[in-house]
């Protein structure tokens, strides 16, 4: 990521926010990595992680069963070198099944602009195809896709 670091603005801190949805959105673990430190230290629901490999790791396992993942995040609040995230991404598993999972992350940030800390709550809801509401090409969410809050999630 090549976005500010703290303290954040909200300029910079929406930049940040999106700046993550993109790279989570290219389902590549490598690149994801490299907005983290290499010490930096995840809680993903029940799961603890410690380091940049560790986050390789997890991710590669992640995106192995959630097939097709679409993610929207939406800043939530910020202060100092701390954000709060709100976001829901859609994905189906290997037997075709849907889910809307939503959650909450709260970010912390050394001061080279890497994130330190990631604490992220997460639920699974199962969806119909028919109830998707992500639909565009896998990568990156178009600009003029809406938001969580305009799609009333």
């Amino acid at each position: 990521m090549t976005a500010s670091g703290p303290p954040f603005t909200r300029e910079s801190a929406l930049e940040r926010v999106r700046l993550a949805e993109d790279a989570w959105n290219t389902r590549d673990p490598e690149r994801v990595s490299r907005g983290y430190s290499l010490d930096s230290h995840w809680r993903n629901r029940a799961e603890f992680l410690t380091g940049r490999d560790a986050i390789v790791e997890f991710l590669t396992r992640k995106w192995r069963r959630e097939l097709e993942y679409r993610l929207i995040k939406e800043l939530w609040a910020f202060t100092g070198n701390r954000i709060a995230v709100r976001f829901a991404y859609e994905s189906h598993d290997d037997s075709g099944q849907w889910y809307r999972s939503y959650g909450n992350e709260q970010w912390e940030f050394a001061d080279d602009g890497l994130m330190a800390f990631r604490h992220a709550s997460i639920n699974d809801l199962p969806i119909a195809e028919s109830e998707r509401k992500y639909h565009w090409p896998i990568g990156r969410r178009p600009d003029d896709h809406p938001g969580l809050s305009d799609l009333g999630l």
